[in-house]
């Protein structure tokens, strides 16, 4: 398989991996509004990194890892439930204040903070097994327009890709939200609180809902 083509081929598989409006991306775009692109660039990366994993593991074949995910996919998903729910509901009750702005901003580019959202996000990723499905899928796919089995250093051109392609998406959405975040003002920002506090909550409730489904 060409080089170029498994680099085109993967920076493009994580972009669409990445781009689908979800919890994640209004995360991103609401820590992008409130705290500027770098915030918000970061809890994408955190995502990108969660993203990496999942293709690795379908790149590199590694089917025990693959079994034990799906085997413990509706734990992971009541997890990913819960720390949806507590996302929104963080999210909703945090009113700006504006003669707080200022030391907001600091403290949430703080490196430890700038780590904890990535943190956060990376393990929002890994409680959604069915990441782990759409890459399958997708290799698949990719497997079957370039024909026959891929080596061990094609596969690792493609995850390394799939990586570059999740982070472009968010540096990109980052960048283009942020552009706007000096003009929103204290009112605008508490109905993007409360707004994606409800959707993101809504997510946590579906998933958990979803998986109370399989016990009845």
């Amino acid at each position: 398989m060409n080089l170029v083509f498994l680099i085109f081929a993967g920076i493009i598989i994580g972009f669409i991996a990445a781009a689908p409006i979800g919890p994640v991306n209004l995360i991103c775009i609401r820590r992008t509004l409130a705290y500027g692109p770098l915030n918000g660039f970061m809890a994408g990366l955190g995502a990108a990194v969660g993203d990496g994993i999942f293709a690795a593991v379908i790149g590199f074949g590694v089917t025990a890892v693959a079994q034990w995910i799906e085997g413990y996919s509706l734990y992971l998903q009541v997890v990913g439930g819960i720390l949806l729910l507590s996302f929104g509901i963080h999210t909703y009750v945090t009113l700006p204040d504006p003669t707080l702005k200022e030391q907001a901003k600091e403290r949430a580019s703080e490196p430890s903070s700038l780590m904890r959202i990535g943190v956060s996000t990376f393990a929002l990723t890994m409680t959604n097994p069915a990441t782990m499905f759409g890459f399958a899928a997708m290799f698949a796919g990719l497997t079957g327009l370039a024909g026959g089995q891929p080596t061990l250093l094609q596969a690792a051109i493609v995850v390394a890709g799939v990586s570059a392609g999740s982070a472009l998406w968010w540096f990109i959405l980052t960048e283009t939200v942020g552009h706007l975040h000096t003009k929103i003002d204290a009112r605008v920002m508490r109905i993007i609180n409360h707004s994606s506090g409800v959707a993101i909550a809504l997510f946590g409730v579906a998933v958990l809902g979803h998986v109370a489904l399989k016990f009845l």
